[in-house]
């Protein structure tokens, strides 16, 4: 698959592409950041190459990956959301990141909901899960409100990380769960929505 096959999602504000070469000055300056240390990071110049590399060749070898998430109107790159399953992985993962002066606007969450509703009605997963730094609150937060609960029994990745189990396709089909999801991403879409208490995502 190469990176024209992506598919293309959309949400009323995000656009969600294929990793692009152009992509990449952002992609490298956040994982060379402080931002990048629950992910293995901050990496040098060759590790971030390495890891963007593995982003786009993640799409030829699963047929899935992570998208660039970009604004609608202006295509700024905000950051990245999708499945991620290299190998050692005990499960496939639902992951996200978002660039670290552009968090705080419900992107994460927006974006992660759509690519989770492609995986789940297009591509027939049946689950999903987010492994996460137990440090790492604002993620735990976001894997939280978007229903994934911690999962004690599951299998970690090198025992160090936490695992948060995303709700059926059944579960999201409708209820109180996935009203409230879309809820909350319709505040961070109203212009006049400033939220205050809310995890960064």
């Amino acid at each position: 698959m190469t990176t024209a096959n992506i598919p293309t999602l959309e949400t009323r504000r995000l656009v969600l592409r294929g990793p692009e070469p152009g992509d990449y000055p952002n992609f490298k300056a956040t994982f060379a950041s402080y931002r990048s240390r629950f992910m293995g990071g901050p990496l040098n110049p060759y590790e971030t190459w390495m890891l963007y590399a593995a982003e786009i060749g993640h799409w030829n070898i699963r047929g899935y990956g992570m998208w660039m998430i970009h604004d609608k109107a202006s295509d700024e790159t905000y950051g990245m959301a999708g499945g991620w399953f290299p190998a050692a992985w005990p499960e496939r993962e639902i992951a996200w990141i978002i660039w670290p002066e552009k968090a705080g606007h419900g992107y994460a969450l927006e974006a992660t909901h759509a690519a989770r509703r492609y995986f789940y009605d297009e591509l027939g997963w049946d689950g999903a899960v987010s492994y996460i730094d137990p440090k790492n609150l604002d993620s735990i937060r976001l894997a939280e409100r978007l229903g994934a609960a911690k999962d004690h029994d599951a299998a970690t990745i090198d025992g160090n990380d936490a695992v948060y189990r995303h709700p059926s396709p059944e579960t999201l089909k409708s209820g109180q769960l996935i009203d409230g999801i879309e809820l909350e991403i319709s505040h961070y879409c109203d212009p006049l929505f400033k939220p205050k208490g809310f995890a960064i995502d």
